[in-house]
C-alpha cells in the first residue's frame, strides 16, 4: 500500500456503500411489492393460484441467488435483450426477496388463529372484508419483526451482486485490494461497513419482537 491511506480506502468504501443501500431498498420495495401480490394470490380461495405461490416460492428458494443474478444478467442477452448490471441485479434481487417475504407474510397469516376467522365468516364478511378488518391487522403485527430482520439478508445479499460487475461494497474492496496490496485491511474495513449497516437493524428486529410478543401476552 503507497499512496493510499487508511482514509483513503475507508472514503471510497464509505461511497461504494451508497450503492449497496441503493440496491437493497430497491430489492426490499420491488420484493415487498411483488411480493403482497403473490400472497393475495395465495390467500384466494383457488387451488391454481396456490400452485403458482408454491412453485414461485420453490423456484426462488431453491436456487442460489448467484445463480438468479447470472441468468438475469447473461440469460436475457441471449434472448438479444441488453440490460444494464443496475437493471439485472435489481430484477434478481427484487424475485429473490419477493419469494421470502410472501413465504414469511404466508406463515404469519397462517398463524392468526382458526377462531378469527370462524368468527368474521358468521358476520358474513366477504372475503375482502375478513382480510382487511379482522386478519390482516392481526398478521401485521406478526410479520413486523421478521419482516425487518430479513432486510438484513437482503443487504449481504447484495455482495453477490459484484459478480455480474456492479459496483457495490464488495466489488469496490476487491477493486482496492487490487490496487493497495492490503486484502486483509480493505476486506476488515469492508466487513465493518457490512456490520455497521446490518447489526442496528438486527437489533431493531430483536426489539419489535420483544415488544410484539409482550403486546400478544
Amino acid at each position: 500500500m503507497v499512496d493510499f491511506t487508511l482514509w483513503d480506502i475507508l472514503r471510497n468504501l464509505l461511497l461504494a456503500a451508497r450503492w449497496t443501500v441503493v440496491l437493497s431498498l430497491i430489492a426490499f420495495a420491488g420484493g415487498g411489492i411483488v411480493g403482497l401480490v403473490l400472497l393475495s394470490l395465495r390467500l384466494w380461495r383457488e387451488r391454481s393460484f396456490a400452485r403458482l405461490f408454491n412453485g414461485y416460492v420453490g423456484l426462488f428458494q431453491g436456487t442460489p441467488l448467484l445463480m438468479q443474478l447470472f441468468l438475469s444478467y447473461f440469460g436475457l442477452r441471449l434472448f438479444g435483450i441488453e440490460v444494464s448490471v443496475w437493471v439485472s441485479a435489481g430484477l434478481a434481487l427484487t424475485l429473490y426477496t419477493s419469494a421470502f417475504l410472501a413465504e414469511i407474510w404466508r406463515g404469519c397469516v397462517a398463524a392468526i388463529p382458526k377462531g378469527q376467522w370462524e368468527a368474521s365468516t358468521s358476520l358474513a364478511l366477504s372475503f375482502y372484508e375478513q382480510m382487511r378488518y379482522v386478519i390482516l391487522p392481526q398478521a401485521l403485527r406478526i410479520a413486523i419483526p421478521p419482516t425487518v430482520g430479513f432486510a438484513v439478508q437482503v443487504i449481504k445479499g447484495t455482495a453477490l451482486a459484484s459478480v455480474i460487475g456492479f459496483v457495490e461494497l464488495t466489488r469496490a474492496g476487491n477493486m482496492i485490494a487490487n490496487v493497495t496490496y492490503a486484502p486483509f485491511t480493505v476486506f476488515a474495513l469492508v466487513g465493518m461497513c457490512y456490520f455497521i449497516l446490518c447489526y442496528p437493524i438486527s437489533l431493531y428486529a430483536r426489539f419489535l419482537e420483544r415488544k410484539m410478543n409482550a403486546v400478544r401476552r
